[in-house]
């Protein structure tokens, strides 16, 4: 590709609403333009890219058994309406009405057509195990698309799905995309991460995230160096201290002027927080109506709102409003559960075992020391409640917890049958009998992956990328003198099977030097009087700043010798990683 016909520009500046790095260059090198909120067209050069990151995903997927399809992007409501899901997701999903019509859904994952398309071609068990693929785009109306194609409405992605006839086939799948998704990640030379992470709006019993960490990323993780447990926060459990036993004390009701919070209560009655009671408000949608959530911590700990929705299998949960909260008899700063009625109290597994705590009177300005769980209040359930923090101990080995932050790049589920139970996906077993499909699900956001390699490779010049996924192998830079010989280079490369883009454009040696480090392909060759008059021309990588010059009778060879170091580089970086 000569640069004189390239439909793309480069930028000397990025626009200032571009806060990450990888925004940044992608936008300055000509890669992508945004034509709305978390909506991106891929200029050629992404595209070169993002084809071989499909490739390289074609390539694992494959390797495990996997049979290639397209799905629609556009479905008809019927599907979602029998899984349920049209009823659970809120604004996020597209919705509209066709000519005739009838309600239609914008894809942002495929499990119903999957399992509607298993209720058609699924007969008998000698079918199964089966792996369907599709790498299609989707749309997820997000109220806050953020740092370029990290976080955006429209998107591509891989999509696999696993078949199978029991759960036992399920787990092989799943062990098999993970050590693909490792494969994956590693040739694209993003460095990943697997976590156990909430099933959400997916379902299913199990799920794990892949996690590229960086500090732009907008999840929290949760890690033990000492035994290798990770999750994300909000499914990551730790070592909760057991509290020593006390008989119960009577209640005692005090006066606490101005201690509406946890820690003025604390410094007014001199406790330590983990002897108080902490209430928390919420409003969750169970089923088809909102109830109100009583949730009761310890005072030195916080609420995870994920495992508290799970905990009370709530789809959707929102702050209470102060009305909300006196018109169950509670009030604000001052609350306990107890007295309360037609409320949905939740507890931290916790507080069972902790005796005479201070909790509120339900009276403005005072509070009861004192209170035990069992003897002054039930709960409808006690669950693990608590969010993971730094330094709490390990569940696992007692080691002190970090937290880290990173961005999800994939995911895998076992989902079970809760689809193909509700779309009647069945087959026949050997004895003739129906059975439920057993599927799974996996993905990985592409763009969003180009991102994360942008993220992890580039300096203060530009991008570098790895010669997996360059858009091109060599950037070829004319220099004034050389127009003959560059341009027989040119055709002599290509036709040895290289890819290179040439910089024939009539522009100063400073703009192509700048624009060859902006856009950040593993080698650059220059040639101009000077490299000819050295004895060829002058050959570089991208990462390395030094720069030797080779006889132009032997470049085809040395740069094939080049680009194959660089590929058996990322190849001994490929690892196979621990298996569930």
């Amino acid at each position: 590709m000569r640069m004189s016909r390239l439909f793309s520009r480069t930028l000397r500046e990025a626009p200032a609403d571009a806060e990450v790095i990888s925004h940044q260059l992608l936008l300055r090198a000509g890669f992508i333009r945004q034509l709305g909120a978390g909506i991106f067209s891929y200029l050629p050069l992404a595209r070169r890219s993002l084809s071989k990151i499909e490739a390289i995903m074609r390539q694992e997927i494959d390797a495990i058994g996997g049979q290639e399809l397209t799905m629609p992007v556009v479905h008809p409501a019927d599907l979602w309406q029998e899984t349920g899901r049209w009823y659970q997701i809120g604004s996020e999903m597209g919705r509209f009405k066709d000519k005739s019509d009838h309600d239609m859904v914008l894809a942002m994952t495929h499990e119903e057509v999957v399992a509607g398309l298993a209720r058609s071609e699924i007969r008998s068990y000698r079918q199964l195990p089966c792996l369907v693929y599709h790498i299609q785009t989707k749309w997820r109306d997000d109220p806050r698309p953020r740092g370029g194609l990290i976080r955006v409405r429209e998107f591509t992605m891989l999509d696999s799905y696993s078949l199978d006839a029991d759960f036992d086939g399920l787990v092989e799948q799943y062990r098999r995309h993970y050590t693909a998704y490792f494969r994956i990640f590693g040739r694209c030379r993003v460095p990943a991460l697997a976590v156990q992470a909430d099933v959400g709006m997916m379902g299913g019993r199990l799920a794990h995230e892949f996690m590229y960490l960086t500090p732009i990323g907008e999840d929290t993780l949760i890690l033990c160096d000492a035994c290798g447990y990770t999750a994300n926060r909000q499914v990551a459990t730790f070592g909760k201290p057991q509290p020593e036993p006390e008989a119960p004390l009577p209640i005692e009701r005090v006066a606490t002027p101005h201690t509406s919070t946890i820690s003025d209560l604390a410094a007014f009655l001199g406790v330590p927080e983990s002897r108080t009671a902490k209430a928390v408000f919420m409003m969750g949608t169970i089923g088809d109506a909102e109830r109100f959530i009583f949730a009761v911590i310890r005072g030195d700990m916080e609420v995870n709102e994920t495992k508290l929705a799970n905990a009370v299998q709530a789809r959707d949960l929102r702050p209470a409003t102060e009305a909300e909260i006196r018109s169950v008899g509670a009030t604000p700063g001052y609350a306990s559960p107890l007295g309360l009625r037609d409320v949905l109290i939740i507890v931290d597994d916790l507080i069972p075992q902790s005796p005479n705590l201070v909790a509120g009177a339900n009276e403005e300005g005072y509070h009861l020391r004192n209170t035990n769980y069992g003897r002054d209040y039930v709960a409808s359930i006690v669950a693990d409640i608590a969010v993971a923090r730094d330094g709490d101990p390990c569940a696992h080995c007692s080691a002190a917890l970090r937290t880290v932050r990173g961005v999800e790049i994939g995911n895998i589920f076992q989902l079970g049958t809760r689809y193909t139970d509700a779309l009647g996906a069945s087959y026949l077993d050997a004895q003739g009998r129906a059975q439920p499909i057993v599927m799974g699900s996996y993905g990985i956001g592409v763009g969003r992956l180009l991102a994360c390699i942008a993220e992890e490779h580039h300096d203060e010049h530009g991008l570098i990328w790895p010669v997996t996924v360059a858009p091109f192998h060599v950037h070829l830079i004319l220099l004034q003198g050389a127009e003959a010989e560059a341009d027989a280079v040119y055709r002599e490369l290509t036709a040895a099977g290289i890819e290179v883009l040439f910089d024939d454009r009539s522009e100063s040696a400073g703009v192509k030097f700048a624009d060859a480090d902006l856009l950040g392909m593993p080698l650059r060759i220059t040639l101009g009087k000077r490299s000819l008059k050295e004895g060829g021309a002058e050959l570089k990588r991208r990462d390395r700043p030094d720069k030797v010059i080779v006889p132009l009778a032997e470049l085809a060879a040395r740069v094939s010798a080049e680009l194959a170091a660089l590929e058996a580089e990322v190849a001994a970086e490929v690892s196979s990683p621990v298996l569930l």
